[in-house]
């Protein structure tokens, strides 16, 4: 997966990143993100990697944002479009239900009842068999973290220009 851009997009010029993650729902592995990468490089690491094993491989522009109203603007972006497809989604998916599918659904309600009242019934024995005590936790004061405030965007400018020596090996 990756974005379509215009040719003459100024996101084309941006590092590029790949994360590999599972085709599968079952498979249950955290994601690999790679790069940054140009995005032509991107594309043909990714492709090499997807045509050889069943994974998915989603190919994004790296932003490197360092104004923090900027990145809060990009967050809002990023949520409305998800709202916008989960509406659209939602508007798509009718589904069709017969008077047979309601009688099932009534059953299926009555056993996951009467489920739940055996439980209830087997969870207050037990919890009259046993006495619990809670302790206080204590709170340490060196372990307490305080909030520095977000780097400025010079200092930021000046990470990437230390993240780029480390990159090409300067």
């Amino acid at each position: 997966m990756t974005l379509e851009l215009p040719d003459n997009s100024p996101m084309l010029s941006m590092p590029w990143i790949i994360t590999f993650g599972p085709m599968a729902e079952d498979d249950e592995w955290e994601p690999v993100v790679c790069g940054p990468y140009e995005r032509e490089h991107a594309l043909g690491l990714a492709e090499e990697i997807v045509a050889d094993e069943e994974l998915t491989a989603v190919v994004e522009p790296l932003l490197p944002l360092v104004e923090i109203e900027r990145i809060r603007e990009e967050i809002a972006v990023a949520r409305a479009l998800a709202d916008e497809e989960a509406d659209e989604d939602q508007d798509t998916d009718l589904e069709f239900r017969s008077e047979d599918d309601d009688e099932d659904e009534d059953e299926e309600d009555e056993d996951e009842e009467d489920e739940d009242e055996e439980f209830d019934e087997d969870e207050e024995s037990e919890d009259d068999d046993e006495d619990v005590e809670y302790e206080d936790d204590e709170v340490d004061e060196d372990d307490e973290h305080e909030h520095a405030g977000p780097p400025s965007p010079d200092e930021i400018r000046a990470g990437f220009a230390r993240i780029a020596a480390r990159l090409t090996g300067g």
